[in-house]
């Protein structure tokens, strides 16, 4: 089978790379925007709030090894899908919450998903997390590519993303990629 890509925005894309990065059977991830209306976004333009797009990862991934919804497992346990366009200190739409569907199949897949975290009451709030369809994904400026694996003493990272990580390292430690030998 061909891997299958699935597009999410929880907050700031370097935090959600950071993590996807790490998952098994994740092939690439790529930060980018999604989910408005402007054409050409920058960083600048999103961060001000008036695209319409939210900060968004593109993640290709073979499904053989993580299916998608172990995908969005990862995402829901990695950030806080109750607080509307807000995730920790970054504040506005471009933040906010939203898995951006490739296909009726991931459609369902996470509105089911979204269904079974409510009724299972494991988070103190709503869920105010958006599912649309993905009508195009603008990749971001080479420079917050990588972000976090290029910039690991950058005080946003040892603050926000070190945490995140940590999380996911520990909830997920059984679904870490293989440390490759010598690293």
């Amino acid at each position: 089978m061909s891997s299958e890509t699935a597009t999410l925005g929880g907050g700031c894309f370097w935090c959600l790379e950071a993590v996807f990065e790490l998952l098994e059977g994740v092939e690439r991830v790529e930060s980018g925007y999604a989910g408005g209306s402007a054409p050409n976004p920058t960083y600048q333009k999103v961060c001000a709030g008036t695209t319409g797009h939210a900060e968004v990862v593109q993640v290709t991934f073979d499904p053989a090894v993580t299916s998608y919804r172990e995908i969005l497992e990862v995402f829901f346990a990695t950030h806080d899908p109750t607080t509307l366009n807000r995730q920790g200190p970054d504040v506005g739409t471009q933040y906010r919450s939203a898995i951006f569907h490739h296909s009726a199949e991931q459609r369902e897949t996470a509105q089911a998903l979204i269904a079974e975290l409510e009724k299972s009451g494991v988070f103190p709030g709503a869920i105010v997390t958006e599912v649309a369809e993905l009508t195009e994904f603008h990749p971001a400026e080479a420079d917050h590519r990588g972000y976090y694996r290029n910039n690991p003493s950058q005080p946003y990272c040892t603050f926000l993303i070190d945490p995140k990580v940590a999380k996911f390292r520990q909830r997920f430690a059984d679904r870490l990629k293989p440390t490759p030998p010598g690293a």
